[in-house]
């Protein structure tokens, strides 16, 4: 038996479980399972992989995808230069479990992102500056897109929401939101900005898939700017996931 994963916590509902479950289904894919791991503290690893010792695969989810890099042996060239990880390979090395991180996340973004894409898409507002956020700024730095952080509280490089001006919004033209903002249960959450400033040139990006439209591209679509949600991005990085572990 192979045994695949999610980490993280909570893990109320999980979109890896029932996409990969499916998967092995539906492909015949035999002696193959994927379980749910809510691990509140991330030192509770070890002990999970000794317990169980079929882990060939794990993707991680809030509050792990950086916290989990000094459990790591190694790091691909994307996810050290994000500083986050939430996919990791677990192979065999003389008896002993060598994890390799890497970030799917970025791959999911970039491939989603990008057939959205038109010149006056130069600068990107990103929502909150978590784990998902280094992945998205990675990927912007790659499509040559200058991206400003947006917050609640003050952090280095970045500006609160009451900081974002009519001109701002005028000039980036990508909105991102990052954050679990507008995530069911709380669907009421959006990204305080003014959304009376947002038009069609905008192309508003939510990495939240649940609920498929949040109050945040709700409120985007009602001024008339292209939406999309976090459900291809998905999709995409849990295909990359399944290529890595099968590598």
């Amino acid at each position: 038996m192979k045994t695949y994963g999610l980490i993280g916590y909570p893990l109320s509902h999980s979109f890896s479980k029932k996409y990969f479950t499916e998967k092995f289904l539906n492909e015949g894919i035999a002696d193959h399972q994927y379980e749910l791991f809510p691990i509140e503290d991330i030192k509770a690893l070890p002990n999970l992989l000794s317990e169980n010792p079929t882990l060939k695969g794990l993707n991680v989810t809030i509050p792990h995808k950086v916290n989990v890099l000094c459990y790591l042996n190694e790091l691909d060239e994307a996810a050290e230069k994000i500083g986050a990880v939430n996919c990791i390979a677990i192979k065999d090395f003389e008896g002993e479990n060598y994890l390799k991180g890497y970030n799917t996340d970025a791959y999911g973004f970039e491939e989603s992102l990008k057939p959205l894409l038109s010149n006056h898409h130069k600068k990107a507002l990103v929502f909150g500056d978590g784990g998902a956020a280094k992945a998205v700024k990675y990927v912007l730095e790659k499509l040559n897109i200058q991206c400003q952080v947006v917050v609640r509280k003050t952090v280095q490089n970045a500006i609160l929401y009451a900081d974002v001006t009519p001109e701002i919004l005028a000039t980036h033209k990508l909105l991102i939101n990052t954050t679990p903002l507008g995530m069911s249960p709380n669907v009421d959450t959006f990204p305080e900005i003014d959304y009376s400033l947002i038009g069609k040139d905008h192309l508003a990006y939510d990495l939240v898939y649940n609920p498929l439209e949040t109050t945040f591209l709700a409120k985007a679509a009602q001024q008339g700017a292209q939406i999309k949600n976090g459900l291809e991005m998905l999709y995409k990085q849990a295909e990359k996931a399944w290529a890595i572990w099968n590598n």
